[in-house]
């Protein structure tokens, strides 16, 4: 069943996070609905403008909509990742349940004003909106900041921010990064950042960006085939997410571990069975893969076994 991240959030906030995963193949959609049904556990699923590109919005649209027809039980939203003005009033005419509009790289009142902008259309259409105060590091799809240019969201930014764009949540900056290389320097979250945050918008839905937890032993078993990824790469630890979650997160992005765990399988798939060639046998062990790393990140982040007690509200998405 569609329904809003409100309603989501609503039951989740200081309790549990929902898991919010970046999908672009039918191999993802399958695996991610798998491990929703699997668990009783209820989930975001994100596009991101270059998912979109890469195998067209009516297409990755229909691949969702199909899992929901197999995977009948999954209680879900629809999300538009990291979109511009362009991006999220085409998913809100597509039907959406949220986007997310992110002009965090702009000055503060432009920020505002383009928020605002995709606030009043998506609202129009009971359309969730999420927005973003304070810059990410990193790389992620087509976007890339430098770690000198980054910034921590500032809090009392945070409340003007929302009150005046009427943003639904907000994305906030607290020491994650886009990409497999996230804490380099060892600092991790900043949770006097995210605290003070939280006391200038308390019961408010907060989204942590960034939040993979990035696997040393994919990483080294992806090196060992043939790989080069830097050794030092690393995430956010499970303790630090779920100390977050008392803090006012309710959202977790997560997109860099799904494609650690497609690059390893595939790099060894092709070193130890050079004979084969059926892409087939390598997406099966993927959507497995997938499935079983969603079922352990959703325990990590407390929401499995949510969705019954969701589904029992009879709140499907609709718009207007």
């Amino acid at each position: 069943m569609l329904v809003s991240p409100k309603i989501l959030f609503d039951h989740c906030y200081g309790k549990y996070a929902i898991a919010a995963v970046n999908v672009f193949t039918m191999e993802q959609v399958h695996g991610l609905f798998a491990a929703a049904q699997a668990s009783n556990t209820p989930v975001i699923v994100q596009l991101t403008p270059v998912a979109r590109n890469y195998a067209h919005p009516r297409m990755l649209q229909a691949m969702v909509q199909a899992a929901a027809q197999i995977y009948p039980e999954v209680i879900y939203s629809i999300h538009l990742d990291h979109g511009t003005e362009e991006h999220a009033f085409s998913a809100i005419d597509q039907g959406y349940s949220s986007v997310m509009i992110d002009a965090s790289h702009d000055p503060f009142e432009i920020n505002i004003k383009r928020t605002s902008a995709v606030t009043k259309a998506a609202h129009q259409k009971n359309v969730f909106v999420e927005a973003e105060l304070g810059v990410l590091s990193g790389v992620e799809d087509d976007l890339s900041v430098d770690e000198s240019m980054a910034k921590y969201t500032n809090p009392e930014q945070a409340r003007e921010f929302v009150e005046r764009s009427g943003c639904d949540s907000l994305a906030v900056a607290v020491g994650t990064s886009h990409g497999a290389y996230k804490f380099s320097g060892g600092q991790g979250l900043q949770f006097q950042v995210l605290e003070k945050i939280k006391e200038q918008l308390p019961g408010y839905p907060l989204v942590l960006h960034g939040s993979s937890s990035v696997s040393s032993s994919d990483v080294a078993a992806i090196n060992q085939y043939g790989g080069k990824l830097k050794e030092n790469a690393s995430g956010v630890s499970d303790s630090e997410l779920q100390k977050a979650i008392r803090y006012g997160i309710c959202k977790v992005n997560i997109a860099t571990d799904l494609r650690l765990l497609w690059t390893r399988i595939h790099r060894s798939f092709f070193v130890e069975q050079p004979e084969l060639f059926d892409p087939i046998v390598p997406g099966k062990k993927y959507m497995e893969a997938y499935r079983e790393f969603m079922i352990q990140r959703f325990d990590v982040l407390g929401c499995s076994g949510q969705a019954s007690s969701i589904s029992s509200k009879k709140t499907s998405f609709k718009t207007n």
